[in-house]
């Protein structure tokens, strides 16, 4: 059987790479350049844009602070970023707390 691919799931089939490359730090920015006109990439791409500030943050609090910030924060974010990647490759969009707030506010 042929089936008709909904302009939603057309969407996701090709974003699924871009979304998880959200997750992974600094290659937040690709998705965010090359692939803003899909809203799936884009609300992946913006949470993974606010996780990689948070996690430059947590780098700078970590030299004030001391090495257990920058593990504890990390392992938080890292963990944040490993949800978004599988609900990413799922085809699925989650809404991490504090963090999709946060990326609901970003304009591109």
């Amino acid at each position: 059987m042929n089936k008709r691919l909904t302009k939603e799931e057309k969407q996701i089939l090709e974003g699924k790479i871009f979304a998880v490359l959200a997750y992974l730090s600094i290659l937040c920015i690709i998705p965010l350049v090359f692939k803003k006109d899909n809203p799936f990439v884009l609300k992946h791409g913006k949470q993974g844009l606010v996780l990689f500030v948070g996690e430059v943050a947590v780098f700078i609090v970590h030299i004030i602070l001391g090495t257990a910030v920058l593990k504890l924060g990390m392992f938080v974010l890292g963990v944040l970023s490993f949800i978004g990647i599988i609900f990413s490759l799922n085809g699925r969009y989650i809404k991490i707390p504090l963090v999709s707030d946060l990326a609901e506010k970003i304009t591109l």
